[in-house]
């Protein structure tokens, strides 16, 4: 039993030049709603959770990712059918970049369509922007949603250990404490 320990090694969290306290704190401020809600800053960090693990089996850029999972939903409205959210949190992309925002055009771009139509049920082939879209779907748990494979683009997000993994970790919290500003 020792000597299995022993043979695992301690996976280190990835250090990010996205992932900082000032810009969490400015998108914390930015964002209408409760932070525990639904898609609060809870949600935020599933779908990072999610996507930098997807993005080592698809291959996606990991700083668009990162950035998607913190921008998609910061300008929401409400909880339920906000249907222009993904616009503007698009909106904001542009706005932000250059700013809080570091990414190349193409970069950029990706980003901006990732966050446009995350909530549009649509596929893509463009392996980042798929995997952006699958973090977000594989954390429909928190709403008792169990993520449909048909809606999921990549394979390693169609993986039904993976797929099961998310769900357990889609109905967790990593905040016991309301949100403090």
């Amino acid at each position: 039993m020792q000597s299995d320990l022993l043979e695992k090694t301690l996976e280190l969290p990835i250090k990010s030049d996205i992932l900082t306290q000032p810009f969490v704190d400015f998108l914390a401020h930015k964002y209408a709603l409760s932070h525990n809600g639904v898609h609060g800053i809870d949600h935020w960090f599933r779908v990072l959770l999610n996507g930098r693990q997807l993005a080592k089996q698809t291959g996606a850029d990991l700083k668009v990712v990162e950035y998607f999972a913190l921008l998609h939903d910061v300008m929401r409205h409400d909880e339920d059918r906000d249907l222009n959210h993904g616009n503007r949190s698009a909106d904001l992309v542009l706005a932000l970049d250059g700013d809080w925002l570091h990414l190349s055009s193409d970069q950029l771009g990706q980003l901006e369509e990732a966050c446009r139509y995350h909530s549009m049920g649509r596929l893509t082939r463009d392996v980042t922007i798929q995997t952006c879209w699958d973090a977000d779907r594989l954390d429909l748990g928190r709403v008792g949603t169990k993520p449909n494979p048909t809606y999921l683009g990549t394979a390693a997000a169609r993986n039904q250990e993976f797929m099961a993994d998310a769900f357990k970790r889609s109905k967790m919290k990593f905040y016991n404490q309301p949100y403090k500003s």
